[in-house]
């Protein structure tokens, strides 16, 4: 059985993904002692809510316009699948394993995880959106890129310390 992708519904697979990442670097800038740690958390949560204006922007703007293609269903699974059980699957648990982190390292293992699964949400998802969204969703991959540099510096600096 073949389904066809709404726009509308990847967008907000987007804005939850966004959402619990804001959520869950507000929780460790809370939670950290380390004035590294929490800069870096503070800073990574700003530009989450950036994504989610610019999502909510294109999510205001997309009306009917559906894909240029039909989807199977297992194709619209395995983009659920990278979101819907990634590392957070909604806000209160994002809260609770914040929460439960043992060490700076495991919650910054954590937040790469959660980066890499927005790159490879947001690299299938480009192809579905408009052509004149395109390049922001690609600059919005850029950017997750570079949250991956920081917090793998970030890490870098809790095993090595100065």
């Amino acid at each position: 059985m073949s389904i066809q992708f709404s726009i509308g519904a990847l967008l907000e697979m987007a804005l939850g993904m966004e959402r619990n990442e804001v959520a869950f670097y507000q929780a460790l800038a809370n939670k950290t002692q380390n004035k590294d740690a929490k800069a870096c958390y503070d800073h990574l949560a700003g530009e989450e809510e950036k994504h989610i204006n610019t999502f909510q922007g294109m999510l205001n703007t997309v009306g009917q316009y559906q894909p240029p293609e039909d989807s199977t269903r297992e194709y619209m699974l395995f983009l659920q699948n990278i979101v819907a059980p990634a590392v957070f699957p909604n806000i209160t648990a994002v809260q609770r394993r914040a929460e439960k982190m043992s060490s700076e390292i495991e919650t910054i293992d954590t937040a790469i995880q959660a980066e890499k699964n927005s790159i490879l949400f947001y690299i299938e998802m480009q192809n579905f959106v408009k052509q004149s969204d395109q390049q922001m969703v690609l600059t919005i991959i850029d950017e997750e890129k570079a949250h991956l540099v920081q917090l793998s510096q970030l890490k870098e600096r809790c095993i090595n310390p100065r």
